[in-house]
């Protein structure tokens, strides 16, 4: 998952000081009519390995679990048990009409010792994917989400140029199985996050930091080469985590500014935006994240940047989601059918202006562990994982929502935001001095944001 992260949300509350702003289309802020989404489009859903499936075998995480890290909040107990689980919810994405759906396949699970293939791992994935594939989706597949097996640990980490290789290997195995599934690839779930991880655990100090990423770099450079390679046709990214500028900037050219020659398309995680009139990002520093005030245009720009940085690719919102806070509703009444359904306003308006988008993944199709805890709940379908021995799945008003918009491609005609677009957004200071008019015929916006 993503921005979700305590270390990026520190970001957006140091960004809030820096007025500093992309260039960009001024005036996200009249509401005005979007079309529907065109044919082809990925409606999806996502989730992650040591998030969800249970039974987590030993990696960097297991053990920052056990060592009650300085993320951890919760045991780990069984995540949402998606390991046996899994046919589920993939029925339960095909029954909301989703076509895509992303799960990552764990190397710790894959090859818990160097050399030695976990056949009986491998059987989970076959069946993750043959369920996938016979529910009519198309299998998002990410090869690594902030995971590395034990025995990496021991070698030094992603600090060791050798794991480079080694996770090459692991990718060869992994994309030989599933080459000719139509898979989309990702090589590492928001690289620059999974290193912030590293360094806040103890796995990682700051005079290593640059160590990991050239690894990385190279590592994502030679795997999408491979994947080409391996399964012709298919389409590869890495999908990264949207900040406010200018930490965007570094993170940026710590990763995704390298490999942008190696790249079929541009994975974008968006969460929290930031702007001069939105300040609640400061709850992220108390690891509050349900307090924080979604700014769904924050989309919007986000969208518009990456098309002007990347014209010539195409770009997948990879992860896009609210947490509540253990699945109480939020005291402003806003709903999360409110949020997918602003997220998506946006993300059409983006389309209408010229902007190439090929997909939407909502971030989850359960609630699962959040990194350290299950008190953040991000699932269209919530699961109290910690005083339900049953995992029961139960809809939010979100998996509805999600339903019908899919099925009408996109948002109802007419659709008018429930948040109110931010002013003064960070990712556009135009935005502070001169507002668009509401579209002519336009309903004024239903509540302040």
């Amino acid at each position: 998952m993503s921005i979700k992260r305590r270390l990026a949300v520190t970001s957006v509350v140091a960004a809030l000081t820096l007025p500093t702003a992309l260039s960009g289309p001024a005036h996200a802020s009249a509401p005005v009519p979007v079309p529907p989404v065109p044919p082809g489009f990925h409606w999806g859903v996502a989730t992650a390995g040591f998030q969800s499936e249970g039974a987590a075998p030993d990696s960097n995480w297991r053990r920052y679990v056990d060592a009650q890290a300085e993320t951890v909040r919760d045991p780990y107990a069984n995540a949402v048990d998606f390991r046996n689980r899994y046919a589920e919810d993939i029925a339960l994405a095909k029954e909301m009409g989703v076509n895509t759906f992303r799960v990552s396949l764990e190397w710790p699970r894959i090859e818990p010792r160097p050399g030695e293939i976990d056949q009986e791992a491998l059987a989970l994935y076959d069946g993750m994917v043959r369920e996938i594939k016979a529910a009519g989706m198309t299998p998002m597949l990410t090869l690594t989400h902030f995971t590395h097996p034990g025995w990496i640990v021991d070698r030094g980490g992603w600090t060791n140029p050798s794991t480079v290789s080694s996770w090459l290997s692991f990718a060869r195995l992994v994309v030989q199985r599933y080459a000719g599934q139509g898979a989309l690839w990702i090589t590492f779930n928001e690289p620059t996050v999974y290193r912030s991880f590293e360094e806040r655990n103890g796995g990682l100090n700051a005079f290593q930091s640059g160590a990991m990423m050239r690894n990385l770099v190279s590592a994502h450079r030679q795997g999408y080469d491979l994947i080409h390679e391996l399964d012709p046709g298919a389409r590869v990214s890495s999908n990264l985590a949207v900040k406010p500028p200018p930490l965007q900037w570094f993170d940026d050219a710590a990763f995704i500014d390298k490999v942008k020659d190696k790249l079929d398309f541009v994975g974008v995680d968006y969460y929290y935006g930031a702007s001069l009139d939105n300040l609640t990002a400061i709850h992220g520093l108390t690891d509050e994240f349900w307090r924080i005030d979604p700014q769904p245009d924050g989309l919007y720009y986000a969208l518009k940047t990456y098309q002007r940085k990347f014209p010539g690719l195409p770009l997948y919102v990879v992860e896009n989601g609210m947490p509540t806070d253990n699945g109480q509703p939020r005291p402003d009444g806003y709903t999360r059918a409110d949020h997918l359904r602003d997220h998506l306003y946006w993300l059409q308006r983006a389309m209408a202006e010229g902007v190439n988008v090929m997909g939407y993944n909502y971030w989850s199709i359960t609630d699962n562990y959040e990194w350290g805890s299950y008190r953040p709940r991000f699932g269209l379908y919530t699961v109290d994982a910690l005083t339900d021995p049953s995992l029961t799945r139960k809809p939010t008003d979100a998996v509805p929502a999600y339903r019908e918009t899919i099925a009408g491609n996109g948002v109802p005609e007419g659709y008018l935001p429930k948040r109110r677009p931010a002013w003064c957004a960070l990712a556009d200071l135009r935005t502070c001095f001169a507002p668009l008019p509401v579209a002519a015929g336009a309903k004024a916006w239903a509540q302040p944001g």
